[in-house]
């Protein structure tokens, strides 16, 4: 009798999880084409939608932060650095969104053939830093108009800012997407984290207000968040430069960024480990 070498083969359904995604390139490009060609379709507007939508919340949040609150009076560009927050935010608000709602909506291809099924979660965060860009090509435009000049920290701090929010919600996309697909009650929690994120990082606020108003230790777990590691470092690379220098960085900002890196990869790794236990179950339950 012949024995066949089996060492090649692998368990049907059974992958590298985010490595097999590597394999595959091909299929993340025909996804990341699909959710980019399709988010606007038979909409007369079109992607002009990517530029409306992120103007009109920095316009309510400017109007009633900046000059109903009096918040613009403290902070010396107080629009670049309301708008500096709010790209960061919807990134993540959006890719986060679109993660955990990635697997049910390719239900049809999940049902009918295999493919490594992060695939999905991972062209969903991809799609929303598509529509991150005109955003922040917005931003960049209104920088350059106050004399803003690029540096070598600041970039740095942009790219770390951009890896953090990436790495955060393909992390929670995975748990939240997995869990979805059994629990419906899992996209109710998203849209409580998505409506909490604004608030949970210096977006419409200064990180000094926090300091003085929670204890040390609070204030240090607030500074840890990824949310609000990722907006600081944008502050540092985009309004800071643009600003009279009166609001200081944070203290141990590059810190607490590497911090909340290493909480992003935790978040991915557990994020993995449990959208590897429910994928199993992906045909069945859709």
């Amino acid at each position: 009798m012949t024995t066949l070498d089996l060492s090649e083969f692998r368990t049907p359904g059974r992958g590298r999880g985010i490595l097999d995604v590597f394999t595959w390139r091909y299929l993340l490009r025909l996804l990341v084409r699909k959710g980019t060609q399709t988010r606007y379709r038979n909409s007369v507007l079109g992607w002009t939608w990517s530029y409306v939508k992120p103007a009109f919340q920095f316009g309510v949040f400017f109007v009633v932060m900046g000059l109903f609150l009096g918040l613009n009076r403290g902070v010396d560009n107080f629009a670049v650095y309301l708008f500096s927050g709010i790209v960061v935010i919807n990134f993540f608000n959006e890719g986060f969104g679109n993660a955990t709602r990635s697997i049910l909506e390719n239900g049809a291809l999940v049902q009918k053939i295999y493919l490594p099924r992060e695939l999905f979660p991972i062209a969903a965060i991809i799609v929303a830093f598509v529509h991150f860009v005109p955003q922040a090509v917005i931003l960049l435009i209104a920088c350059l108009f106050l004399g803003w000049t690029p540096s070598v920290s600041g970039v740095l701090a942009i790219a770390l800012g951009l890896v953090i929010i990436a790495a955060l919600s393909l992390g929670l996309g995975m748990l939240f997407g997995a869990v979805n697909v059994s629990f419906r009650d899992a996209q109710n929690v998203v849209e409580l984290i998505q409506m909490l994120s604004t608030w949970a990082a210096p977006v419409l606020y200064t990180w000094q207000f926090v300091r003085d108003a929670v204890p040390r230790w609070l204030f240090d777990l607030y500074m840890a968040n990824p949310l609000t590691a990722a907006v600081e470092l944008f502050h540092a690379g985009m309004w800071f430069p643009t600003s009279d220098g009166k609001i200081p960085h944070p203290e141990h900002l590059w810190t607490n960024a590497f911090i909340a890196l290493g909480i992003c990869v935790v978040f991915l790794v557990i994020g993995q480990m449990v959208f590897r236990r429910f994928e199993r179950r992906f045909a069945q339950e859709l």
